[in-house]
């Protein structure tokens, strides 16, 4: 009788621990539903200080979800009334360089051959300006000839990129139909992306040669300029301007985003409203470019001796981390999305940043917010909450992850003499400064979240 009572005992305690343990893992797995969810009563149940989601954030791949919060846009896109353009009043003509007479390469550089003295005076503003902006003669990033008929009607455009072959499209929703209408929806990829996405979906060719995925017009570029898919990504994000010359408004997008607001109402809520030329969202975690190196670093996303030498440029040439005084909230863009008005000044700071991520490291993050210190006022640009970024797209994971050696490397000897330096992007950073950064110090940073 005993032994009976025992093993009912025990079985009623391992029922038990096991119930426990179900309920347990539902409730946690109802936690991480609800903060996912962008239904406002399920999101609002979701504590985002929440001891869970922190650990589980700080195990890897972030596991924290977004925080959402509903963007006041315009209720009918319809009812959005296109405002006159910007006036240029600053600088009023922008030209480029696209030949160095000091490069002899029968292949030249896609950003060119850039000197210390020509970068110090692209950054003092004129009325007529001619600076470097990627695209030198027979450098590369060519589009075939059909794209380039298609885009001469482009004046409105959404545009995204796959390079390397890391994601497919993902079709926008929510789209008026005056927006498919006013929009050209640009894919940009290389040969690589383009055969893997022709193996995974459907691509359609229209009678002129243009090959669509649904609302997506693949544009394909040849002969890419760089060793580095990172850098490849930077000229359809960066250069818009230059790749869609005819452009008035463009939208860029990461090409793993799927976008789910009217595009003309992130016009209307972002640029027109507050009669701006330039938005872009606020970092989830960092304020300071010193806090984004940092991270970066820590994650591995670029050699960390090549980062610390962008960082002590920086600071030597007067970037301070990010404070309160400042005027800006942030000095670290979410550069995933980028809405513009291609006015002279905005197409100026596209060049000036591009030039940077040419010169330096692929991680624009980190120059963005030198080139605003730079421009000073100059630029009327608009930086919004976070909340409001997370809630333009839904964020799908990249059918693979990038990694290249040199992000792993830890000292100077080691890319030399694993081979490991770029050949076509990041020179600047082998090219003797003139001043001496060895007693360069960087700021102190406070690590206040995991690296992100």
């Amino acid at each position: 009788m005993r032994l009976v009572w025992r093993r009912g005992v025990v079985r009623l305690v391992l029922v038990s621990a096991i119930a426990w343990a179900m309920f347990v893992l539902l409730a946690l797995a109802f936690h991480l539903w609800s903060c996912s969810s962008s239904v406002g009563f399920l999101s609002a149940l979701c504590r985002k200080d929440s001891k869970v989601l922190n650990v589980l954030d700080s195990m890897g791949p972030s596991s924290k979800p977004l925080h959402r919060c509903q963007i006041p846009v315009a209720d009918d896109p319809n009812a959005v009334v296109i405002p006159k353009r910007t006036p240029n009043t600053i600088v009023k003509k922008l030209s480029y360089i696209t030949v160095d007479k000091q490069d002899k390469d029968p292949s030249p550089l896609f950003g060119g051959r850039q000197s210390w003295k020509q970068r110090e005076k692209s950054f003092k503003l004129n009325s007529t300006m001619k600076v470097h902006c990627g695209f030198m003669k027979n450098s590369g990033a060519d589009m075939d000839s059909v794209d380039v008929k298609y885009i001469q009607k482009c004046k409105f455009v959404v545009a995204s990129g796959i390079f390397d072959g890391y994601d497919i499209p993902h079709q926008p929703s929510n789209i008026s139909r005056r927006s498919q209408k006013l929009f050209c929806f640009l894919m940009v990829v290389d040969e690589v992306s383009l055969d893997f996405i022709e193996k995974n979906t459907t691509v359609k060719i229209d009678n002129a040669g243009g090959k669509w995925v649904d609302i997506w017009r693949l544009i394909t570029v040849h002969r890419l300029p760089f060793d580095e898919p990172r850098r490849n990504g930077k000229i359809p994000k960066i250069l818009t301007h230059r790749l869609f010359p005819q452009a008035w408004y463009s939208i860029w997008i990461d090409g793993k985003m799927e976008l789910r607001v009217d595009p003309l109402l992130i016009l209307e809520r972002y640029l027109w409203r507050g009669k701006y030329t330039f938005a872009v969202a606020v970092h989830k975690h960092h304020r300071s470019i010193y806090e984004e190196g940092d991270a970066i670093k820590r994650r591995k996303r670029y050699a960390r001796p090549l980062v610390d030498l962008q960082m002590k440029m920086y600071y030597y040439e007067g970037m301070e981390p990010w404070s309160p005084k400042k005027k800006i909230p942030s000095d670290v863009p979410e550069g995933a999305v980028l809405i513009r008005e291609h006015t002279t000044m905005t197409d100026l700071f596209s060049c000036l940043w591009f030039n940077e991520v040419n010169l330096f490291t692929p991680r624009d993050q980190i120059s963005f917010g030198y080139v605003v210190h730079r421009l000073g006022d100059a630029l009327k640009f608009f930086m919004f909450a976070n909340c409001e970024y997370n809630s333009l797209f839904i964020l799908h994971k990249h059918t693979r992850e990038h990694s290249s050696k040199v992000e792993w490397a830890k000292t100077i000897d080691e890319i030399v003499k694993k081979g490991l330096k770029e050949s076509r992007g990041g020179l600047g950073l082998w090219t003797p400064y003139p001043a001496d950064l060895s007693s360069v110090e960087l700021p102190a940073v406070k690590r206040t979240s995991p690296a992100g």
